[in-house]
């Protein structure tokens, strides 16, 4: 099995995963084991909680963080929008909880 830590970058929160989502990656790290997965996962998640004002969590393998002052202009739409920074855990190419991953595989 192989798992990854994403950070990504975008005007919307990383559960959406649209169609082009993979365009706002800005790293990408494997992993062999869970467990190394998890430990790099747990810091990407301390430092972004100590960098941005607001986070959440979603299904415990999609976290969002974000600070009100981070904006884009969009010209499509006429308006600001929000930036967010994303984290997403993958297993296999899927999103997946590390937490959720049975002990044993750890």
């Amino acid at each position: 099995m192989e798992y990854e830590v994403i950070y990504m970058k975008a005007d919307y929160e990383p559960w959406w995963m649209f169609e082009d989502w993979e365009k706002t990656i800005q790293s990408r790290r494997t992993f062999a084991t869970a467990h190394e997965a998890l430990e790099y996962l747990c810091d990407l998640k301390k430092e972004f909680g100590v960098k941005y004002n607001y986070q959440e969590e979603r299904k415990g393998c999609f976290f969002a963080y974000w600070s009100d002052s981070e904006r884009i202009f969009c010209e499509g739409c006429d308006e600001d929008l929000q930036i967010f920074h994303g984290i997403i855990s993958l297993a296999d190419g899927k999103p997946s909880s590390f937490m959720s991953i049975n002990n044993s595989n750890i």
